[in-house]
């Protein structure tokens, strides 16, 4: 049984993951802004806010893994919080030295390579807005990449991450963007937690992004 706090347990992503983590026994931690609010089965409920790296070293202090499951709804949104969200996630953890837990951060799927150096975000036709969202994540990306002294992990969703049942089966990948059998590239929400919990109980990507996709 692992400790994990999820910040944005209660978004989309946040809550599957809350769910899939205390389907497996895990002890979790909700961390939202508005503890009122949260719904899940999460055996805690702390208020925390991703932009604050005092708050993430108070979330995350005793846990083995924290998990950072924001978004920032539209494009401009997600400009104005995910990169500084990395930024704050190790600036909270490397407060905390030795007894860091590990990070994993939900990432996103502009940056994965569709062909040597052709990205995802580089389809002709992208709204502003989406292209917003994709670079965000890939400067949050970027910058983890300079982060040594913190064990930080990506997973980036395949082009499509729709509501669905968990299945339990997925395939992974790095940098490439993955299809199934018949060239769609997309996953379930709960088999993408599964995917996440998966990391957490079995960790093969520290210090590096990884993706998965449904077979």
């Amino acid at each position: 049984m692992a400790g994990i706090a999820v910040i944005g347990a209660n978004g989309r992503i946040g809550a599957a993951v809350v769910a899939e983590a205390v389907a497996r026994g895990h002890r979790v931690t909700a961390v939202v802004r508005d503890p009122a609010r949260h719904r899940g089965a999460a055996a805690a409920v702390l208020p925390g806010d991703v932009l604050r790296p005092g708050d993430v070293a108070r979330v995350a202090a005793g846990q083995d893994v924290l998990v950072s499951a924001v978004g920032g709804g539209d494009g401009a949104g997600h400009r104005a919080l995910i990169e500084p969200a990395a930024r704050s996630l190790v600036e909270g953890l490397r407060s905390l030295g030795d007894e860091a837990p590990r990070l994993i951060v939900v990432g996103g799927a502009g940056s994965l390579e569709t062909a040597p150096g052709v990205r995802v975000w580089d389809t002709p036709g992208l709204p502003e807005r989406v292209l917003e969202t994709m670079r965000a994540h890939g400067a949050a990306l970027a910058h983890l990449h300079t982060v040594v002294d913190v064990r930080w992990t990506v997973l980036s969703p395949p082009a499509e991450l729709v509501p669905g049942e968990r299945t339990g089966r997925y395939r992974t990948g790095l940098d490439q963007l993955l299809g199934d059998a018949a060239g769609r590239s997309w996953i379930s929400v709960p088999d993408y937690a599964a995917a996440l919990v998966d990391e957490v109980e079995q960790p093969e990507h520290i210090g590096e992004r990884f993706t998965c996709c449904a077979v």
